[in-house]
């Protein structure tokens, strides 16, 4: 194997491909990226069995060939190299000699054929997603499900199909997220359970697509729009047990998850007793102050609803309280229903719009969160006990 390649195109694809590779590998070859050269293209992949991260960049090939590099050693030869081209060979069949112009590395790997094989997906179901549309779902809805696998449904987000939408939902049992989107095309009955950590790849991949599409010059149109149309859309293709996300040159497979997600919408209040318009700015200064107090017992935090104002208090605690009076547009009851602190920050800090506005039934039942610019979006919070005042 012997080919040059740009040293930007390079770490560039390293970076990307390292974040499939876990902090704890089952087999040390784990912790290594299996370089391919074909055609006129490098291809780069890594694996953590669950989830497998591939990408390939244009390169000068000279001769043909594959082998796997511990990746600590290859990013650090790529990220510390000032000189804007890499000559990359392999030398006694399991060494990769790195030259440029003022560096020389060697680094001992081992032969491609030791790595898994990262198996394909066999279609049974595809479907198209805008790009930009799935970002914003994927950060309404991720940081709703679990961190733990106690309960692995909880660990990953449900996707399924209803009347030309896909609908995305995460929850930990205490909060939940919904966004609906535009389906354009195939997977008409589609419902599986997707790791969230595959999704947190995919929305890092898109989020600095975004960015290079932000930032393109005007130098070369034809170039630019070809960049902009690869951008544009999502391709995944399903079979019963997998997954696999295409993004321009770069593919994200993982395994999905085995079980039956809850049945979420039972819990979603059918009726509202009143709904309470928070400037979504205020809410989140209030709260983020509040929260000082409020961690101590909880994250308790209470809201009384009358006329145009919620009063918004923490319990007494050793290190003290804390409340605060907002200006609101209430329609329906005076209420009052007792919030997570920290979970009423989790979805603040995520919506971007400038209101949202609260529905409450009473104070056991769920408060539900939409944003009037994000009507296909809602976020579900359960309630904790009124503390005694």
């Amino acid at each position: 194997m012997k080919f040059s390649c740009n040293t930007g195109d390079l770490l560039q694809a390293l970076h990307l491909v390292s974040r499939a590779i876990g902090t704890q590998q089952a087999l040390p070859i784990l912790g290594n990226i299996l370089m391919k050269v074909e055609g006129k293209r490098c291809t780069v992949s890594a694996t953590d069995l669950e989830l497998s991260i591939i990408t390939s960049f244009e390169a000068n090939i000279e001769n043909e060939g594959s082998i796997t590099i511990p990746a600590k050693a290859i990013v650090n030869f790529a990220q510390y190299n000032n000189d804007a081209e890499v000559l990359l060979e392999t030398s006694e069949g399991t060494q990769l000699k790195c030259t440029s112009k003022h560096a020389k590395t060697l680094i001992a790997g081992e032969a491609a054929s030791e790595y898994p094989t990262i198996s394909t997906v066999e279609k049974q179901t595809s479907f198209t997603l805008e790009a930009d549309p799935l970002l914003h779902a994927l950060h309404m809805v991720t940081f709703a499900s679990t961190k733990t696998t106690l309960r692995p449904v909880l660990s990953g987000v449900y996707f399924r199909t209803e009347k030309g939408k896909l609908i995305l939902v995460a929850t930990d049992s205490y909060r939940l997220s919904e966004y609906k989107m535009p389906l354009q095309g195939g997977a008409s009955d589609l419902s599986c359970i997707i790791p969230t950590k595959i999704l947190e790849e995919l929305k890092i991949i898109l989020g600095a697509r975004k960015g290079e599409k932000k930032s393109e010059g005007k130098e070369d149109k034809k170039e630019k729009d070809v960049i902009k149309e690869s951008a544009l859309k999502v391709e995944a293709t399903m079979s019963k047990q997998q997954i696999e996300f295409q993004i321009g040159s770069t593919r994200l497979l993982s395994r999905l998850i085995d079980g039956k997600f809850p049945d979420y919408e039972q819990i979603i209040p059918k009726d509202t007793k009143t709904k309470v318009l928070f400037s979504t700015h205020e809410l989140l200064v209030a709260t983020r102050r509040m929260h000082y107090f409020a961690k101590e017992m909880n994250n308790n935090l209470t809201f009384h609803i009358a006329k145009g104002e919620a009063r918004v208090m923490t319990p007494q605690t050793q290190a003290g309280r804390d409340e605060a009076s907002l200006v609101v547009e209430k329609s329906g009851d005076d209420n009052k229903i007792a919030l997570s602190s920290s979970y009423l920050l989790d979805f603040l800090g995520h919506t971007g719009d400038s209101n949202v506005e609260m529905r409450i039934v009473d104070s056991v039942h769920p408060a539900v969160f939409v944003a009037p610019q994000t009507p296909h979006c809602l976020h579900l919070i359960m309630p904790l006990r009124m503390q005694e005042e």
